[in-house]
């Protein structure tokens, strides 16, 4: 009974060691890659001979021998993932530099090293890096800011426009950047105070993150978070947005007076703002991170309430809007609004007339991910949306690149959005 239960445990583990080669590039395995997949191989190989030592292969019968097989395959789905990725990746490299250029402009990626983003960048792959709080662990600001001196450098030297360098630096529990940088409060502790004395206070803050984001080569900040705050925290899934902690209040005004007074702040220091998450995760009862979510309030109540911080911001001063991958059901209940022509040709480009730069959150989300993403990047674009981040795995950019090069080689792309979000972007993005 002891060997059965062994037998049953082992082959348990090695269909999990098997699940977890075959999907060793997906996202939410990214900790396992590198060192973790050399371990897990190992280890693979280690119980492999094990099961030959124990004299499983004739002594068990076919039981044992398909367990020995089985123990044979994690290491060989992990290689052959690997092997896929890197042909990929080539593709990806290999493209030619019209279509890199074409749809290269549309990208902001998250990166690991200098060298695995360098060659997107002087390739006009790309025109955005994001950087985040493992960019800065363990590292000098001497050290990032001559990384991102660097990166421009190839980029002039290839006759590329300025990457848009970006990062989360909104205060509270989003400062990516902090340390090095000034850890500031959430801008939600100034919500509550007098108009006069709470705008000028935003802005001291929106000054502070501009010089520090600007000393650094950082031209973008993904801030302020414009989503009103619930009245309660009702949503028991939500482990990563956490909208209740970082929205700066409940009242559309007190939003708009606290967020245009942060933008002129951080504009004086010539950093670009990001006001999101539209169409507002504040009434949402999942994480975007993780699952999908819908938002079925009515437009009316929408439009008078979580929707008027959004227009006002976006009419009184230049900033960007990042799109949500919340599901409005009242427009388009068939998909996200990151990628739904209803909501952003529609509500923002038509209705709002806002002609400024829409860029979507992170495509490596749940709400994105774990549906079909080539369509969801052909729809992003053919929507009007300008940009596409892929922030949280900058690896899954080869694989996004390759769905829009791939659709634009079939002609479905619609080449009118195209250069409408071109003359967008060359009216707003860094310039020399």
């Amino acid at each position: 009974m002891t060997k059965l239960f062994g037998t049953i445990a082992l082959g348990i583990l090695g269909l999990v060691f098997l699940s977890v080669g075959i999907k060793i590039n997906e996202p939410y395995l990214i900790s396992l890659r590198g060192s973790g997949a050399v371990a897990l191989s190992i280890a693979s190989n280690i119980v492999f001979m094990f099961l030959i030592r124990r004299g499983y292969w004739n002594g068990r019968g076919a039981p044992g021998r398909l367990l020995i097989l089985l123990w044979c395959l994690p290491s060989l789905s992990m290689l052959y993932a690997y092997v896929s990725f890197e042909a990929g990746k080539r593709g990806v490299l290999r493209t030619d530099v019209v279509r890199a250029h074409i749809l290269g402009r549309h990208f902001v990626v998250g990166y690991s090293s200098f060298d695995e983003v360098a060659p997107l960048a002087e390739k006009g792959l790309i025109s955005g890096v994001y950087v985040s709080r493992h960019n800065v662990a363990g590292r000098t600001t001497e050290a990032l800011k001559s990384e991102i001196a660097a990166l421009q450098d190839r980029r002039r030297i290839a006759g590329l426009p300025p990457l848009i360098v970006a990062a989360d630096q909104e205060g509270g529990i989003v400062s990516h950047l902090s340390p090095p940088l000034t850890a500031l409060p959430p801008l939600s502790t100034l919500a509550g105070l007098p108009a006069d004395i709470r705008a000028k206070r935003a802005e001291e803050f929106g000054r502070i993150h501009g010089q520090e984001l600007a000393a650094l080569g950082v031209n973008q900040d993904f801030a302020p978070v414009l989503d009103l705050r619930p009245e309660a925290s009702h949503n028991r899934f939500d482990f990563n947005t956490l909208i209740n902690q970082r929205a700066i209040s409940g009242d559309p005004a007190a939003v708009t007076d606290v967020a245009l007074a942060y933008i002129r702040g951080l504009e004086a220091s010539g950093v670009a703002a990001t006001v999101k998450h539209f169409p507002g995760l504040g009434r949402v009862r999942a994480d975007t991170h993780h699952f999908n979510a819908d938002l079925d309030t009515p437009l009316t109540v929408l439009e008078a309430s979580d929707w008027r911080p959004f227009r006002e911001v976006l009419a009184g001063s230049r900033a960007q809007l990042m799109i949500g991958h919340v599901t409005l059901t009242a427009v388009d209940p068939d998909r996200p609004a990151s990628h739904s022509k209803r909501i952003v040709d529609e509500i923002i480009r038509q209705k709002w007339n806002y002609q400024g730069v829409i860029i979507t959150d992170d495509l490596v989300m749940g709400a994105i991910y774990r549906h079909n993403i080539c369509t969801a990047v052909v729809e992003a674009l053919n929507a009007g949306v300008d940009l596409l981040l892929v922030a949280f795995d900058g690896s899954q950019f080869y694989r996004i690149f390759a769905c829009a090069s791939d659709a634009f080689g079939q002609g479905k792309l619609d080449t009118v959005m195209l250069r409408e979000s071109e003359a967008r972007l060359e009216r707003t993005l860094p310039s020399d």
